[in-house]
């Protein structure tokens, strides 16, 4: 009784890996679809640009570098604050503060405790940071007061 079962059995895995091993050659080249189509990839086109068409070369703008210390060329975005203060250390090494707010990113140049300084950015008080104290505000820009 254990022969049939047995072999019921081998016949069973035997077929499963035959319809596992039938899915492409092992190599990375996809199986032919049932259809006898060629499969679809997800693969990109690498070739290259169309020189008739001007925004295929074109990079994308890049925004006007400034000295360290000086203040937004741009208006600051929706939501954004500016606070103004003397930069004090946190508790943890390596936290800052201004104004009851713990100073994220930023010119570390800048931002040494014991500068009077303007900060431009937004508050994120849901943010999740390793010093202990002030509401996390992400500093956009960052200029001496």
């Amino acid at each position: 009784m254990k022969t049939p079962r047995m072999t019921l059995v081998a016949l069973v895995v035997c077929a499963a890996l035959s319809a596992c091993g039938g899915q492409g050659a092992g190599d990375g080249t996809p199986a032919p679809s049932p259809s006898g189509g060629s499969p679809v990839t997800d693969a990109t086109s690498t070739g290259p640009t169309d020189p008739a068409d001007p925004t295929s070369a074109v990079p994308p703008p890049q925004a006007p570098t400034k000295p360290p210390g000086q203040g937004p060329s741009l208006p600051p975005g929706p939501g954004a604050a500016t606070l103004t203060g003397t930069v004090e250390a946190g508790v943890e090494p390596g936290c800052r503060l201004l104004d009851g707010h713990q100073l994220v990113g930023g010119p570390a140049d800048v931002l040494t405790p014991g500068t009077k300084v303007t900060v431009t950015g937004q508050a994120q008080p849901d943010m999740m940071t390793t010093c202990q104290q002030g509401i996390p505000f992400v500093v956009e820009s960052a200029r001496r007061a």
